[in-house]
């Protein structure tokens, strides 16, 4: 039975492994480029307030990825500018690297374009965010 029991468990963490380590296409890669922050930011929030977190939260949590401060956010926000811009402009945690997982069915280990990288490890941050992560954790502090 606890054969039977790990035959299962290994062949669904195999099935797992395979389809969350996709690689990105050049496609991909342009789409999430040039998708503008402006646009993403508000599903942001709602995921995090959704879950009980706040909007300070995610603010802090995209300070320490980028080092903007809350007005650098509302420039970028209001100028409309895409990811590539967005990250080119940003001045990356020394600690995202980090980052590590799955997100959007990609291992974030495996992406090799920089800006889809990045995009990726914003994302896992407000995933974590709102799965209540303790802040210490998601800001790889300790």
């Amino acid at each position: 039975m606890h054969q039977q029991a790990f035959l299962l468990w290994t062949a669904i963490w195999n099935y797992n492994y395979k389809i969350n380590a996709m690689t990105t296409t050049p496609e991909h890669d342009e789409r999430i480029a040039t998708l503008t922050f402006a646009s993403v930011y508000p599903h942001y929030i709602t995921k995090v307030e959704r879950k009980g977190r706040t909007k300070e939260e995610l603010h802090r949590v995209i300070t320490w990825l980028t080092g903007f401060d809350d007005k650098k956010l509302q420039d970028l926000i209001n100028e409309k500018v895409n990811f590539k811009d967005f990250f080119a402009k940003a001045k990356l945690n020394p600690n995202a690297p980090l980052i590590k997982g799955v997100i959007c069915g990609y291992r974030i280990e495996e992406i090799e374009t920089p800006v889809t990288k990045q995009v990726r490890y914003l994302d896992k941050l407000v995933d974590e965010l709102a799965k209540g992560r303790k802040m210490e954790k998601i800001l790889r502090e300790g």
